[in-house]
């Protein structure tokens, strides 16, 4: 499948900015799972890209002068193979074993882990563990903050694909099963979920595997990854820090959808 994307970020502020930092993880990687074809960055200076300790690809843009608004824009095109479920990586997994604030397990999840897959810690248990937040976590925007811990949101019984992957990489450390956080987007037909997406990856027989606990699903077909780290704040395609500017707006838009090949003959 070939995806199109465009991600396009505004920041709007009150007053000037008198300086501002951004970490920008917007530019995805290849993968044995995905083939970048093009892709673009727009901003609103050039920058060099480097890799995080994660390997994801990170800009870091640094702005001195006085600005009123910021704007952040990629886009570009990739062909995603299917039929792989499972990506292996050379890299040792066991930095995911660590918890982090927004994913520490307490002791509810670290009993509601153990009830959905006993003494197994296979593919099958995590994927009882997926559809088991999935049903004790609806998806319903707006009842968690961008700050809402694991613990916090599996206690209110809602959430966000971000709450969920919290939840999920909570459970799976709880169990000694490493597992990281991952960024992106998702083609969907369901304008009720957003096309900019998180989910969860484990460690399983030398591979990490998806777990999509919003949409239960263990085959990432339609997701383009961006980046990885052990929380959303590792991973976050656009985390920033500002000197002044008095009240912020932001506003997000996301366009992901597949397109069509044609066979000429």
């Amino acid at each position: 499948m070939k995806l199109s994307i465009r991600h396009d970020t505004t920041y709007s502020y009150a007053d000037e900015v008198c300086t501002s930092i951004q970490f920008l993880r917007l530019t995805p990687r290849d993968t044995q799972r995905q083939r970048i074809l093009e892709w673009h960055l727009e901003l609103p200076r050039l920058v060099r890209s480097q890799l995080d300790p994660y390997g994801n690809i990170l800009h870091v843009m640094t702005m001195d002068e006085p600005h009123g608004a910021l704007v952040l824009t990629a886009y570009g095109e990739v062909e995603i193979h299917q039929s792989i479920a499972m990506e292996p990586d050379s890299q040792s997994p066991l930095p995911f074993l660590r918890t982090s604030r927004l994913t520490e397990a307490d002791e509810t999840l670290s009993a509601f882990a153990v009830e959905q897959c006993a003494g197994r810690r296979d593919r099958s248990a995590l994927t009882d563990l997926m559809n088991g937040l999935a049903a004790r976590m609806p998806y319903s925007p707006g009842t968690t903050a961008v700050n809402s811990t694991a613990a916090e949101a599996f206690a209110g019984g809602t959430g966000v694909c971000q709450d969920h992957t919290h939840a999920f990489l909570a459970c799976a450390r709880s169990l000694g099963i490493p597992a990281r956080y991952v960024s992106g987007y998702l083609c969907t037909e369901d304008e009720s979920h957003l096309a900019s997406h998180a989910w969860a990856e484990a460690w399983l027989d030398d591979g990490w595997y998806s777990f999509d606990v919003t949409n239960r699903l263990t085959l990432p077909d339609r997701h383009l990854k961006l980046a990885v780290g052990l929380d959303y704040l590792d991973a976050c395609p656009v985390r920033g820090m500002r000197r002044g500017g008095g009240a912020e707006q932001m506003q997000a838009r996301v366009q992901v959808s597949s397109m069509v090949q044609v066979q000429h003959q």
